[in-house]
């Protein structure tokens, strides 16, 4: 499966040069956990995170201390340009979603920007986009999977979905057919493992 059947086609972004506040409006409001940070032609130069923006944003309570601190200001962080990781792990759109998948569990992050050869930010595939595709209900996959192999020819094939798993049973003429059918069933969203059932 391809990181572009899966991931946000409208990637919320920020711009070089928006404000702290303006950007942590955007992740409440996106209920978000991060954004892509682009130059005025939509290229990435970086991505901010929930982290990156509260990690200044809140003063320790006075009230708390017998003796109040001196009323000493903090200098904080006024634009994502001055908290943005420059470093950023990213996909491309033809990226295989197994390997989006893995970079996100092996380093922890939630989301990547899905960018193009140009570098413009294309989109986001995020932990919850994943899981959304693998919670998809067996009837919708069943739908999905027929209308696939019909798209290709294949009408008579007869399609059972259970937890995700896609079993096939072949036509007696669509024998030869077996590794078309695999492959098709295979790239529908939310499908996990597909079994083709003999009938001879």
């Amino acid at each position: 499966m391809l990181v572009r059947e899966v991931m946000s086609n409208e990637a919320i972004t920020v711009q070089l040069g928006t404000p702290v506040k303006s950007a942590l409006a955007v992740l409440a409001s996106e209920r978000i956990t991060s954004l892509p940070v682009v130059s005025p032609s939509g290229k990435l130069r970086g991505i901010v995170s929930e982290a990156d923006l509260i990690r200044d944003g809140v003063s320790m309570d006075a009230r708390l201390h017998e003796i109040p601190r001196e009323n000493v200001l903090v200098e904080r962080h006024q634009y994502v340009d001055d908290v943005m990781t420059t470093h950023v792990l990213t996909v491309g759109p033809d990226s295989d979603l197994a390997e989006a998948v893995e970079l996100m569990t092996s380093t922890g992050v939630k989301s990547v920007p899905v960018v193009a050869a140009n570098g413009k930010v294309l989109g986001v595939v995020s932990r919850s986009d994943v899981v959304h595709m693998l919670a998809r209900a067996d009837h919708d996959l069943e739908r999905d999977v027929d209308a696939a192999l019909v798209s290709v020819g294949l009408r008579d094939w007869l399609v059972e979905v259970n937890d995700g798993t896609v079993e096939l049973v072949a036509p007696a003429r669509g024998v030869d057919d077996r590794g078309l059918a695999r492959v098709v069933a295979g790239t529908v969203p939310g499908v996990v493992q597909v079994h083709i059932i003999s009938t001879g």
